[in-house]
């Protein structure tokens, strides 16, 4: 049975504090895991969160700023001590190349797994498999800045009554959906279209055309909001989003369940995130990140 679940394991901005790590979010996407913005502290989190080096297949840094890639050294080393048995690929801003190597070589390790390194110079796909196409968007930041969305091919539907109408079942039902016919029936006359399920991850950023392109029609979108709506201006100074502003893109680009975080450790009220984004038109399922977490992906539409 497959699983799809978003698991969070910190949640904090710039520094980490009593209740919430550094940055660091897992995928699970049927049997792979895609690692997110591993912050320091992730790997004890990832053993609190039940989330192993095994688990991870893909390792996805937004941009090289601390909160967001130092804990790639710790990661990528527990990855070969418990010598995971497939590569892990690793994709980061191409522009920050010589972080990467040095987090990847901080100190001296046996390496046992094939990491390979996919840099993102910019727009586009970056893997295609069976079950989804990992697509990256340049986003708005000091430093050079992508975001991440994952995208399912569009399937269909068994519809019973239409099989039950046609007569069609047990083994005749695979066969038909390996052949698109059977007899006189086609697909599509026992069957209706399935929109793929689609996942987008955008972290520090203010406002611009790839965030936008990024959270279309996602069915769960996770997105920083630094700050609160009272000091905007802040973060556009600084490359943030609010909880208004990320909660109006959601709303804008009809996303399912919206997951705020990446919160500023000025703000001792989680809730007023939930407030803000509300008012702000958001009437879909909301989630305020909190470490340790697990948040499943909206059943398919």
């Amino acid at each position: 049975m497959s699983v799809r679940e978003f698991v969070v394991l910190g949640t904090a901005s710039q520094v980490p504090t009593r209740h919430r790590n550094h940055n660091g979010y897992l995928l699970r996407w049927d049997g792979e895991g895609i690692l997110f913005d591993p912050g320091e502290g992730t790997q004890r989190q990832m053993l609190r969160a039940g989330v192993a080096a095994h688990d991870i297949n893909r390792i996805c840094v937004t941009h090289f700023h601390g909160d967001h890639s130092l804990g790639l050294a710790g990661v990528i080393q527990r990855i070969n001590l418990d010598q995971v048995p497939h590569p892990v690929t690793a994709h980061y801003p191409a522009s920050g190349q010589k972080f990467f190597d040095r987090l990847r070589y901080a100190t001296a390790y046996r390496e046992t797994v094939r990491l390979r390194e996919e840099p993102v110079a910019g727009d586009g796909a970056l893997a295609r498999g069976s079950s989804y196409t990992l697509e990256a968007r340049r986003l708005s930041h000091p430093v050079e800045s992508f975001g991440y969305r994952i995208s399912e091919p569009d399937g269909r539907r068994m519809v019973p009554e239409l099989l039950a109408r046609h007569g069609i079942k047990g083994p005749d039902v695979g066969r038909i959906q390996r052949e698109g016919r059977l007899g006189g029936v086609g697909l599509d006359e026992v069957s209706e279209h399935r929109p793929g399920q689609s996942f987008a991850f955008v972290m520090d950023t203010r406002l611009c055309p790839g965030v936008d392109e990024l959270a279309r029609g996602c069915d769960m979108l996770v997105i920083e909001s630094t700050f609160l709506d009272e000091d905007e201006r802040l973060a556009t100074d600084h490359g943030h989003l609010t909880a208004g502003q990320a909660a109006r893109t959601a709303r804008d680009a009809g996303v399912r369940h919206l997951v705020l975080t990446h919160f500023s450790q000025r703000y001792s009220d989680p809730g007023a995130f939930e407030r803000q984004a509300r008012a702000a038109g958001f009437e879909g399922e909301l989630t305020i990140a909190e470490d340790l977490v697990r948040v499943p992906l909206p059943k398919r539409g």
